[in-house]
Formats: C-alpha cells, structure tokens, sequence
C-alpha cells in the first residue's frame, strides 16, 4: 500500500479502510451488492423521460459545455489539434452564443499544442497517460508519461487503471499506482479510468468505482472508448451511486466522466437525467460531470439548430471532426 506521505487525506473510517491490503478488500467486498435488475429498469425507465422544449435547449447548452472534445489516434497531427482547439473555442462558427466545451483531451505528445491554442480560453487541455489504453508497463513509465503530460501543460489526465492487477484481486497495487500518479500530476485533476467493459460485473464496478475515489481520483471515469462496450447508462448508474455515497460519508464532490459510444443529443440527455436522478442537481455542472465524445458535439449543435430554427439543418452547417 502508499506510504501515508502520499495517500490521500480520509475520514477515520475510510482511513482505516486503506490501511492495508487486508483492509482495502474487506472494505471492498464489504460494499453492497448491485441489484442488476434494479439498476437496468432504472436506467431504462429514466431514459424515457420527456423534456420539453425549453428544458431541451438547455439540456443542450448544458452537454455542450460538458464534452471533453477528444482525438486519441496514431494518425494524429498537430493540425488536427489546432483544428479541434478552434472548435472547441467556437463550436458553431456562425452562434456566438453556443457554450465553450470543458476541454480538449488528446495525447501527451500533442498537449503542448492544445495548451498553445487554448491559452486563456478557460478551456481545459485533457491528456491520456499511463499506458493508455492498455496500462500494461511499469509503474515507473506511467509516473513518466504522466509527469511529461503535466509539464507540457496538462490541467487534467485520464489515467488507466490496471484491469489484470484489479480482477486478480490485487486492490491494494491499483491503489497505490493511482495515489502515485495522483501526486504526479500537482495541481492538474485526475480522471481515473475503469475500463468498464472489461470488469464484467456491476459489483466490480462498484468496488473500482471506490478504489478509484479512496485513492483521490477527482473523477472516475467509464472507459477509454477502445473498448467494447464502453459507456453505458446502468453502469454510469452505479458510478453516480458511487459519487453520491462518498459525498453522504465525506462531504466531497467526486466527478463521473462516461466516455465512448455516446454520440446523440437523445443519448446525452439520458445521461443529464441519470444525473440529476441518481446524483443530485448538483452535479450538473462541467466540474462534476463530462461526456468523453469525439462525434457527440456534432448532433448536438445541429439538434441546437434544429430547435432555433425550426427545420433540421444537417450536418453540412457544422464542421466535421
């Protein structure tokens, strides 16, 4: 387990709940079981919600300034960043009024680029780091690969956890990693990545979920998007319950970031419901709650048109990513 220098700070009980291997997994498995039934006809039932009109375009406005806009591909070029940083900036050209996104996230290698482009915007520039999407090196290279991400100007990283490590039971070597890479990454906000898909069950879920927020991630966050499935809504479900109870036990506000698959206006609104429903109206804000999409932005500023204008205005009007 971290040495004490560097864990995060926890109340008493939680305190003790870390306080070694033992612990960690008594603690973990101690959590309570997800109802998968339950947390499916919930998730279901709330995606059917109707929002009316007005509700819509702030829903939208909303979503819009929750993306974290992403490119995570080999073939990724500078001028692919530049050309993501003016979108993120302005991302209907001809509607000033259209909210800025929360950030861009794209590759170490490319942050010093995103941060040149985004000065003084207040956008956020996101960096992968760890290993991504794998996680599988050394803890060494992923202190590295995150130090080199925060000193090209990162303000956040999306780090992997260790899935083998996680599902071998090794809860106390995922801690530790994510507490180093925590105090690796100084004043920038970590997002701990769980690779959902890969933990086959809702309870694993759970118990990564609060892996993740014991060890001091301000966000949890679903999947890398290379993943198959990657966000879904009961999943996101649990990790809102997650965020809920750690703010009932320690008075905190933890962030949920579900990222891959998520590509409609429809689809995003269903996660803002989730949201206010499982978590609280208090987390409908970018501090607390993102979309991981590269393709989402685009419905959602035509759906904006669609709504001002009264006809669908298609995909033509907005630039493609």
């Amino acid at each position: 387990m971290a040495a004490p220098s560097t864990s995060p700070s926890l109340p008493p009980a939680l305190a003790d709940a870390v306080r070694d291997d033992a612990s960690l997994r008594r603690f973990l498995h101690g959590l309570p079981g997800v109802d998968q039934v339950g947390v499916e006809q919930r998730a279901a039932g709330l995606g059917t919600r109707s929002i009316k009109k007005a509700g819509k375009m702030w829903a939208i406005d909303t979503a819009i300034s929750m993306v974290d806009l992403t490119t995570l591909e080999g073939a990724d070029t500078h001028g692919k960043v530049r050309s993501l940083a003016a979108k993120a900036r302005r991302p209907d050209p001809e509607r000033p009024d259209v909210p800025k996104v929360a950030a861009v996230c794209v590759y170490p290698d490319m942050v010093e680029t995103a941060v040149k482009e985004l000065q003084g915007t207040g956008i956020n520039v996101a960096s992968v780091a760890t290993a991504f999407p794998s996680g599988r090196s050394s803890l060494k290279v992923k202190l590295e690969d995150t130090a080199f991400a925060v000193d090209a100007g990162a303000t956040e990283i999306d780090m992997v956890i260790d899935r083998g490590a996680f599902l071998s039971g090794r809860y106390g070597q995922v801690f530790d990693e994510i507490v180093q890479v925590k105090h690796a990454c100084g004043d920038a906000h970590l997002k701990v990545i769980l690779e959902t898909g890969e933990l086959a069950t809702y309870d694993n879920v759970r118990r990564a979920s609060w892996l993740g927020l014991l060890a001091g991630g301000d966000f949890i966050k679903t999947s890398t998007g290379k993943v198959s499935p990657a966000a879904t809504l009961p999943v996101t479900h649990v990790m809102l319950q997650a965020v809920r109870d750690w703010h009932t036990q320690t008075g905190e506000r933890r962030g949920v970031k579900p990222a891959g698959g998520i590509r409609t206006t429809k689809d995003a609104i269903k996660y803002l419901v989730a949201v206010n429903e499982v978590a609280g109206p208090e987390w409908l804000t970018a501090d607390l709650f993102r979309f991981g999409a590269s393709t989402l932005l685009n419905d959602l500023l035509m759906q904006r048109r669609t709504q001002l204008e009264g006809h669908y205005s298609g995909p033509d009007y907005v630039t493609v990513d």
